[in-house]
């Protein structure tokens, strides 16, 4: 059979092959594996990068495992990112304005690196784009979790200037008091104030096939011309949010840039080779889902 294009080479796995997994609970659903396994493949490592389903209760006693089995480090997704935030020796700028980590390091000096690449992935997709706001622009974030914090600290960095909304405000007061310069504003007023913003992102479930609300689609018809709408959920690609910024004539950007661009970050660190996120890797990870 021949082999197309787009189909890397068999992966190579010898006795010093470089080891690396996601550690979470569930696990099942991440695309991790495909994607990281697909670069070994191309880039001709000798490595595997598998999942790696651990309970809350056995986290620790599972990274040390990984450790000391000689793996050169982890993903680390939900439930996990403020116990592996806890459990690092050191943390990089990014961990620490997040609060959490999702790539842990296992540094050959025997201590345990933290990175947070959710950020930086972020802003990477909206580069890559050619959508990333100039310094002193605006920005909302819907939601007050994990992923909205790492998103609005790599903005701030950026010189950007933040606001957050969310349906529980307590959970928006949190944020915006770990993240000085974070505006809050009520669910029930953003709507009306999107002229004032250059960028929109969806940080939250709302919208993902499956989620609590898959439907999700507020009303953008205050929205200024220039808006970039952007949403972190990729399953469906194109999210009802999205759907509705184009019809507004908005420029969108989908979440699956987010996740190959902050995976880019960890494979670097474990595997030793920057790989590069291009058309082949998103068809690749799309045909996967």
């Amino acid at each position: 059979m021949t082999q197309s294009s787009n189909t890397p080479p068999s992966q190579i796995i010898t006795g010093k092959a470089r080891l690396a997994g996601v550690l979470g609970w569930p696990v099942g659903h991440s695309r991790s594996p495909a994607l990281h396994n697909y670069w070994l493949r191309r880039y001709g490592v000798d490595g595997a990068y598998v999942p790696l389903p651990a309970t809350p209760e056995s986290f620790v006693a599972a990274v040390m495992g990984l450790k000391a089995a000689g793996f050169r480090g982890a993903n680390v997704t939900i439930p996990h990112k403020e116990a592996a935030y806890r459990l690092a020796d050191e943390l990089d700028h990014s961990a620490r304005r997040a609060g959490a980590v999702n790539t842990l390091v296992f540094r050959d000096d025997g201590k345990i690196l933290g990175l947070s690449t959710d950020g930086d992935g972020f802003l990477a997709s909206l580069e890559a784009c050619g959508m990333l706001p100039q310094p002193q622009s605006r920005a909302i974030l819907l939601g007050a979790g994990g992923a909205a914090r790492s998103v609005a600290a790599a903005l701030q960095d950026r010189g950007i200037q933040v606001a957050i909304t969310n349906r529980t405000q307590e959970r928006a007061t949190a944020l915006a008091k770990a993240l000085p310069g974070v505006e809050v504003l009520p669910w029930n007023e953003w709507e009306q104030k999107l002229g004032m913003f250059s960028l929109l992102v969806n940080t939250t479930s709302l919208g993902m096939e499956g989620g609590p609300d898959p439907l999700f689609c507020p009303d953008l018809g205050q929205a200024a011309p220039e808006l970039v709408v952007a949403d972190i959920v990729y399953v469906p690609q194109i999210t009802p949010l999205l759907a509705s910024a184009g019809q507004h004539g908005l420029r969108t950007v989908g979440g699956l840039g987010m996740l190959l661009h902050q995976a880019r970050l960890g494979f670097r660190e474990w595997f030793g080779v920057d790989p590069q996120v291009d058309d082949a890797t998103q068809e690749y990870v799309l045909n996967s889902f």
